[in-house]
């Protein structure tokens, strides 16, 4: 059935994506492409098999049923691996499909090699440490354990990688932060090769610290919002730019949202438009509503402040964003008519919509924006 509205994902936008960080890494380094969220909000279905269409076959989720969607959008076999979340009676069918994971707790280890066990065939697991996250992964109080049970299970547990993760990389405050943690990071990993654990891979570079901290590409770096187009700051991109001097922004955004006018509405000056009060017409207007809320991702928060573009025109939302439509004000575009085109986001003409005008407008990161997007929007694969 036809949709309110649709998002189109660029295959062009991506390869050029996919190439700039290829040369950011280079080519002894895995890029594997982070997922989570719904490929963050582009849509697994969707963007996995483009993302392997333009070379990728390395992939990073966050849970098992991001995982099993994944491997059945996939035309082709390609390494999975889950980060996050992996209930115990899943761990078999992980096992059994050479889907690799994240281990971070002792019990996740010992359960890993029961399963393995079971189904005849090793588990290909990445041991996440601690380095000062406080989120998941071993620490030095329950490392000797880990280390125990790899040692007791070496025919069931392969150490496919060792890995943590950075507390805030895309920002200068966390800088110091940062460096203490690749420098446990580095003692813990040297520690555990003395004692015969060598993993097949070490990575700890999200998007943010491929850009600040070379140093730590090691084999893989686990790249999400940066294949998308985004920046994952624009402190991130300041430094870039310091440091690579370049006319324009070497990223561009795979994204476009689209919709159509539902209806055009005479309103009179004095009328208030929507729901309570918050906008009183300054003179004679005409609306044009839109089939989008936020109920379909477009944020409350951006009530009589959000836009939209119509015949390559800013049109202003007018009054408050409704669950499933809101009013804006195309009372100084010519012609416009029901049916015509509305970008969310994205080009029309001349014009833009960004993801970091979103963020401007409201208290939302471009994350949480895009993660937000509903998974029944159409997405589209263009060129």
């Amino acid at each position: 059935m036809f949709q309110s509205s649709y998002i189109e994902l660029s295959t062009s936008a991506l390869q050029h994506n996919i190439r700039f960080i290829e040369s950011l890494i280079g080519p002894d380094v895995t890029f594997s492409s982070v997922i989570k969220g719904n490929a963050y909000g582009h849509g697994i279905e969707q963007f996995a098999p483009l993302a392997q269409s333009c070379g990728i076959s390395h992939f990073s989720v966050f849970s098992a049923d991001e995982a099993l969607r994944l491997q059945q959008a996939l035309p082709r076999p390609a390494t999975i691996v889950i980060m996050g979340y992996i209930d115990t009676p899943e761990l078999e069918w992980a096992v059994a499909h050479d889907i690799e994971f994240f281990v971070f707790e002792p019990d996740r280890l010992a359960h890993a090699a029961r399963a393995a066990k079971k189904v005849g065939k090793p588990a290909r697991i990445h041991l996440e440490l601690e380095t000062g996250m406080n989120r998941t992964g071993f620490d030095a109080g329950n490392l000797p354990t880990a280390e125990k049970i790899l040692q007791e299970n070496s025919d069931y547990l392969t150490l496919a990688g060792i890995c943590t993760h950075y507390a805030g990389a895309e920002s200068h405050l966390n800088h110091e932060r940062v460096l203490n943690q690749q420098k446990l990071f580095r003692e813990k990993v040297t520690q555990l090769k003395a004692r015969g654990f060598v993993p097949e891979m070490l990575h700890t570079a999200c998007s943010a610290a491929m850009v600040t901290f070379p140093e730590t590409h090691m084999n893989l770096v686990r790249v999400g919002i940066m294949q998308y187009g985004l920046w994952p700051s624009p402190e991130i991109y300041e430094k870039y730019l310091r440091q690579h001097p370049e006319p324009s922004n070497p990223l561009r955004r795979i994204i476009s949202w689209k919709s159509r006018i539902m209806s055009l509405k005479q309103v009179y000056k004095g009328e208030y438009i929507g729901y309570g009060a918050s906008f009183q017409a300054p003179q004679d207007m005409v609306l044009a509503i839109v089939p989008v809320g936020y109920a379909w991702g477009y944020s409350r928060s951006l009530s009589n402040q959000g836009q939209v573009l119509i015949r390559g025109k800013r049109a202003s939302v007018a009054g408050i964003v409704n669950m499933n439509v809101m009013m804006v004000d195309v009372t100084e575009i010519p012609d416009v008519k029901k049916d015509d085109e509305v970008v969310l986001l994205g080009h029309q003409y001349d014009e833009s919509i960004t993801v970091a005008s979103f963020a401007e407008l409201s208290t939302q990161l471009n994350y949480e924006l895009l993660t937000r997007l509903p998974l029944n929007i159409p997405r589209f694969v263009v060129d």
